[in-house]
């Protein structure tokens, strides 16, 4: 890779997790008006992206837009492991059926 490749590439940034009481301030900050959400994203090191996604959500869950709550997605994902963990499960008890049905002939 020449020089002049590696310049226009950056690293990806780590993936970082904050708390719901930060991103509840952050969301506030975007509210109040005074900075736009490039901006605030910008002065606490985020990407606009994340912050647009916060505030999306924040409105989600105080009724203002459609979608699924923070507690709707909590439960649909714990509802999605125990669909996949019960089909594994299935899958299991149908192997030891075949095989005790080939051992009882």
């Amino acid at each position: 890779m020449s020089i002049m490749e590696s310049m226009g590439k950056k690293k990806p940034r780590p993936r970082r997790s904050f708390t719901p009481d930060f991103k509840a301030e952050i969301v506030k900050l975007c509210r109040r008006g005074d900075r736009s959400v490039g901006q605030v994203a910008k002065d606490f090191d985020l990407t606009e992206t994340a912050v647009r996604d916060w505030v999306r959500q924040a409105e989600v869950d105080a009724g203002k837009r459609n979608g699924l709550t923070s507690s709707e997605r909590e439960e649909l994902a714990a509802l999605r492991r125990e669909n996949h963990l019960l089909r594994e499960d299935v899958e299991v008890l149908k192997r030891a059926t075949a095989f005790f049905a080939k051992e009882t002939r």
